[in-house]
């Protein structure tokens, strides 16, 4: 879907994956039955989420080789500091949470778990490290969006996932997928799964795939 790499590392990691994203919370989304407190939960802790994720993105540009690789890291980091987190501010405000409640928010310990596991795959690992740590959630939200969406449901969060199934963030994952391809590519070869470090990186992925689930999770039991 979202290129060769991500379609390799998704099918050695197929239990995970289809947990995350066939969880409870997202099926909830899906026909309308998720608790809007569960939802409240998640998008508080989705704020401080992306503020980790945009140190990461910001992290990638210093781990990568190529302009090319750090390009499209300054623009994911750009997007997500100007766009995409006032967009989730104003999301917040419209359910009565302002930024100030937003900026204060203890931080759960799922959230804690997943985010510096990502931070650190990369400050310990080198770009595709942090990648493979990366992508469940960008690549996951991209399939989420569009298979909701398919199912054609209009439920409460129909923006939500309207956002995730739109041709922008779609766009995006495509992207991703080919900078993925073209980074392993070129450092592991034209062959890279039997490269001695395709493991390492397959299963740094799905161990990102799990903390995305227990992050759903926490949506669920606050």
């Amino acid at each position: 879907m979202y290129g060769g790499t991500f379609s390799a590392w998704r099918a050695e990691a197929a239990g995970e994956w289809h947990a995350y994203t066939h969880h409870p919370f997202v099926e909830g989304m899906k026909d309308g039955t998720l608790p809007r407190a569960a939802y409240l939960r998640y998008l508080v802790q989705d704020y401080v989420f992306l503020i980790h994720f945009s140190r990461a993105w910001a992290l990638a540009v210093t781990k990568a080789d190529t302009v090319e690789e750090m390009r499209f890291a300054a623009r994911i980091l750009d997007a997500l500091l100007n766009e995409e987190i006032t967009l989730h501010v104003a999301t917040c405000a419209a359910e009565g949470i302002d930024e100030a409640a937003l900026f204060v928010a203890p931080e759960a310990p799922q959230n804690i778990a997943y985010t510096r596991y990502v931070l650190d795959a990369g400050h310990s690992g080198d770009f595709l490290d942090l990648l493979a740590a990366l992508a469940p959630c960008v690549m996951g939200y991209g399939e989420i969006g569009l298979r909701l969406s398919a199912a054609q449901l209009d439920t409460r969060y129909a923006d939500w996932v309207g956002t995730y199934a739109g041709t922008d963030y779609q766009q995006v994952c495509h992207e991703a997928g080919a900078l993925l391809d073209g980074a392993v590519t070129r450092r592991l070869g034209p062959a890279p799964e039997s490269s001695p470090r395709w493991a390492t990186l397959s299963g740094r992925f799905a161990t990102a795939t799990r903390l995305e689930a227990a992050f759903w999770d926490m949506g669920l039991a606050g």
